[in-house]
């Protein structure tokens, strides 16, 4: 008898406290709406949609779920139009941070476009500190709440605009600062990737770390883009991978070279499922590509995307994929150890926090039944231990 015999998939509490890793969270995404309506009063916003942060809430969610990603990235006019001064930013950091820690959050890479926060007199220098400042605020304030989270910042350009050479020389400038890599981000249709080769040619020549929006709503033409052309490390949602796998009558696979080549290079897939569902990538859960690309051992990782839009943090995600697939904390721990593998920052600083901090985490999580056997009053005899031991 083994732990997973005993406790076939984790309960929604173990869920939360269990160590967990997100690589793709965007920071305009993520906002409390209490805190939304607070910084429009401070700032002068007028245009919130509703005043009242349940109501707001709702909003967002709604207007998310329009199954259009065009659609689905004009709700974030709102969380940028507060999110125009020194202030703001700080705050809005710190409290990601927190909010992330508390749903059990170890490591995370956050971004945000420098870019789309000038219209207050900020520079892009002062956007960058203060999204900084306000996530080593978060980690002290998570560490006092009994919380231990390690933030990253990821600086994302506009694929529809031309500023992102300067966004990269900005992210290469600020590495040692707090920032661990850059990223492309918008509307994929019409804006392929490789309008900013200039970007990622100099990251590449600076040894630098970049992951790219892509395979979302365009398909494979982006990931091969992405990929070929421009040499991303990671693929942001890459959930259109599925396209170059096909399944037959009888469940034999077939990948596709593009396919074989994402699954042989190990390359990150930072999979979103409830945005995906939002924005039409994935018609449901039970259907959403990840349960094939668990199967088929891709570099899969659980992520949000946009906590608010789509209501959403780690522990709904990882709830969603259990109740769906039956997962076990085992399966919990792979996408985890995924993603830690997958992250931005040096190779010993990684493979420490799997050691110490993930694979401890889910080793006491799935030590429990011992427990839970001892209090029900159920014995475990000698012989249902023996394969085991």
């Amino acid at each position: 008898m083994t732990s997973q015999t005993l406790n076939t998939v984790p309960t929604p509490q173990q869920i939360r406290r269990a160590p967990k890793v997100l690589l793709h969270d965007h920071l305009d995404g993520g906002l409390r709406p209490g805190t939304i309506i607070e910084l429009a009063r401070e700032t002068g916003y007028t245009a919130l949609p509703e005043a009242e942060a349940d109501r707001l809430e709702h909003w967002f969610r709604a207007s998310a779920d329009s199954g259009s990603l065009e659609r689905y990235l004009e709700t974030f006019s709102h969380t940028v139009g507060v999110m125009q001064t020194r202030e703001a930013l700080t705050r809005v950091a710190a409290e990601c941070a927190e909010d992330l820690a508390a749903d059990g959050v170890v490591y995370a890479e956050v971004r945000f476009a420098p870019e789309q926060h000038l219209e207050g007199g900020l520079t892009l220098e002062e956007v960058v500190e203060a999204v900084n400042e306000g996530f080593r605020e978060g980690e002290r304030r998570a560490r006092a709440d009994g919380n231990r989270i390690r933030v990253g910042a990821l600086l994302t350009a506009m694929r529809h605009a031309a500023r992102a050479l300067e966004i990269a020389e900005l992210a290469n400038r600020y590495r040692e600062l707090g920032v661990v890599g850059f990223d492309i981000a918008g509307a994929e249709a019409g804006y392929p990737p490789t309008r900013h080769l200039d970007a990622f040619e100099y990251l590449k020549r600076e040894n630098n770390h970049f992951t790219i929006h892509a395979g979302e709503a365009f398909g494979l033409p982006s990931i091969w883009q992405a990929l070929q052309w421009c040499g991303a490390d990671r693929l942001g949602h890459g959930v259109r991978i599925i396209d170059d796998i096909q399944v037959d009558d009888v469940g034999t696979v077939k990948l596709g070279r593009l396919a074989s080549y994402v699954r042989d290079k190990r390359i990150p897939l930072e999979l979103c499922p409830s945005s995906n569902l939002q924005t039409g990538a994935a018609p449901s859960y039970e259907e959403h590509p990840i349960g094939l690309l668990r199967r088929l051992h891709f570099r899969a990782t659980v992520n949000t995307d946009n906590r608010l839009m789509s209501g959403t943090g780690m522990s709904q995600e990882f709830e969603h994929l259990v109740r769906t697939f039956r997962y076990t904390l085992d399966d919990m721990q792979w996408f985890t150890v995924n993603a830690m593998k997958s992250a931005f920052i040096p190779f010993d600083e990684r493979l420490a926090m799997i050691n110490e901090v993930i694979k401890p985490g889910y080793a006491e999580l799935k030590s429990e039944w011992l427990f839970r056997e001892s209090r029900s009053g159920t014995s475990v005899t000698s012989d249902s231990v023996t394969e085991k031991a």
